[in-house]
């Protein structure tokens, strides 16, 4: 019997989480130990056919995906960042516990998750045969990899490029967006895709951790014209926006979110005519990637592991095109950190959708107890199990997503709050506003609502490790600026 149902032959969005797994939702150590494949998607925000985030999301891939099992609606990374996202999710560890915040440093320079066993090295000692081609940690995973078994590769990472820029002709070479190269047999994450189809014909000995790490949506934007012409560009919808949406923002908020950042600005991208091409072009990578997603899939349908391998899809945080009149990542709001995240398994329902709030955190712990593994006494993420036996059932405690000591957002399944380093703080009922274009924060009315998800806001934060990166510059900008205004207020 297959477990993946029917793959769809055109592309797949990314960011799910889904799990597929020989009919026993858990495993015991008197069971056969299920393999797992891990599916990683770099920058794909909710862009998702199943998750309605943009309106010509085409991913049929996932959503047939998302339809034989539970889609968790509401899933956050805990960092919008990918280094410290991915350090987050490869130890269970909050940034706040280990000082990852922003591009650099790597799990090593961190002396609290370097003495966390991370998951792939888990599944290592377990006895495991562990691959992995693609990126999967930041810029480790080679390294790592090699280490505990097998790497096949990065295969051109974010290339090719062209020599010369095709849109956005300064700034940092990976903006870019447009059609571009010829063939998609020349894309990285189809060869990426190609070698874990490989991986997955082969026999073992021993069950397999077979990881696969894709690139795109990442800048830059570039993929064969055959996928943009899915995405024809006079039909282009834009992103839902309000013009005074930042108006009720602290300058703190705006400061941490705008300053020292790489990618192009709004304003940019409206007077020289190019949101709608930008658009097109993040709608056209993600609909790339879902396609070297289900060949992947359909590798392992095909394949005798298909009754018997878990399957983890996700991708590391969102994405803005334009929504709060910014691009990219580094934000604590909604399009920043939300999401796709499925688990499939075979003896466990499906068709559900959970909407209570998820983590990147959680997906550790959660394949540990599907496994019938002991669990990491210092995991901080918790297990979805519960979720995927009962989407209804519910979470004791909210998702954080923090950038930079002091700035976190704290996501229940109603409510986002953020509360900033200066002390200015943000509340958005998602029952109402999914735009989050209306601050309740300064309504006495939700103070009750306010305290409530103040009390889940770390009690300690490790101080901040690494120098340099985007994100630490915005930090430092938004904190000089900071200071600036406490002593002109002094006096």
């Amino acid at each position: 019997m297959c477990f993946l149902g029917r793959i769809v032959s055109r592309p797949l969005n990314i960011s799910l989480i889904l799990i597929f797994s020989i009919p026993n939702s858990a495993f015991s150590a008197a069971q056969v130990r299920p393999n797992i494949l891990l599916i990683a998607i770099d920058d794909l925000n909710d862009w998702v056919g199943c998750l309605k985030g943009h309106p010509q999301a085409l991913t049929p891939n996932i959503d047939a995906l998302a339809a034989r099992g539970t889609l968790f609606a509401n899933a956050h990374c805990q960092a919008p960042v990918c280094q410290p996202s991915r350090a987050s999710l490869m130890t269970s560890l909050l940034p706040s516990s280990s000082g990852i915040y922003f591009l650099n440093p790597g799990i090593d320079a961190s002396p609290v998750a370097r003495e966390q066993i991370t998951l792939p090295a888990r599944y290592a000692r377990e006895g495991y045969q562990v691959m992995g081609a693609g990126k999967l940690f930041h810029t480790t995973s080679g390294q790592v990899f090699s280490q505990l078994g097998e790497y096949g590769g990065g295969f051109g990472y974010f290339g090719p490029q062209p020599a010369k820029k095709i849109t956005y002709q300064q700034g940092h070479p990976l903006w870019d967006w447009g059609a571009f190269p010829d063939e998609t047999k020349q894309m990285p994450d189809m060869q990426i895709a190609d070698w874990a189809a490989r991986a997955l014909s082969r026999s073992y000995d021993s069950p397999f951790f077979l990881a696969v790490g894709f690139f795109r949506p990442h800048v830059p934007m570039l993929v064969p014209q055959e996928w943009m012409d899915k995405h024809p560009l006079d039909q282009i919808k834009l992103p839902q926006v309000s013009a005074d949406d930042v108006d009720d923002l602290s300058p703190y908020a705006k400061d941490l979110t705008t300053r020292h950042h790489v990618a192009p600005t709004h304003r940019w991208m409206t007077d020289h005519n190019e949101w709608q091409h930008a658009v097109q072009a993040y709608l056209a990578s993600a609909t790339f990637v879902d396609a070297c997603v289900g060949k992947v899939l359909r590798a392992l349908e095909a394949s005798r592991y298909r009754e018997n391998t878990i399957v983890v899809l996700f991708s590391d945080h969102g994405f803005h095109l334009g929504e709060k009149q910014r691009w990219a990542k580094r934000s604590l709001w909604e399009d920043g950190t939300r999401v796709p995240l499925i688990i499939s398994a075979p003896g466990l329902p499906t068709g559900q959708v959970c909407t209570q709030a998820a983590g990147l955190i959680d997906i550790y712990p959660t394949l540990l107890d599907l496994c019938g593994m002991s669990a990491e006494k210092k995991h901080e993420g918790v297990t979805l199990k519960p979720q995927l036996e009962n989407a209804q059932a519910p979470r004791t405690t909210p998702v954080i997503t923090t950038f930079g000591p002091g700035n976190h957002a704290v996501r229940s399944e109603r409510w986002r709050y953020i509360r900033y380093r200066d002390g200015s703080e943000e509340l958005y009922d998602h029952h109402h506003d999914r735009h989050e274009w209306n601050n309740l924060a300064h309504d006495p009315v939700w103070k009750d609502v306010m305290q409530a998800h103040r009390k889940h806001l770390p009690k300690s934060e490790h101080p901040i490790l690494g120098k340099g990166s985007t994100g630490h510059q915005a930090f430092e900008a938004a904190e000089m600026l900071l200071k600036k205004q406490n002593t002109s207020t002094a006096r």
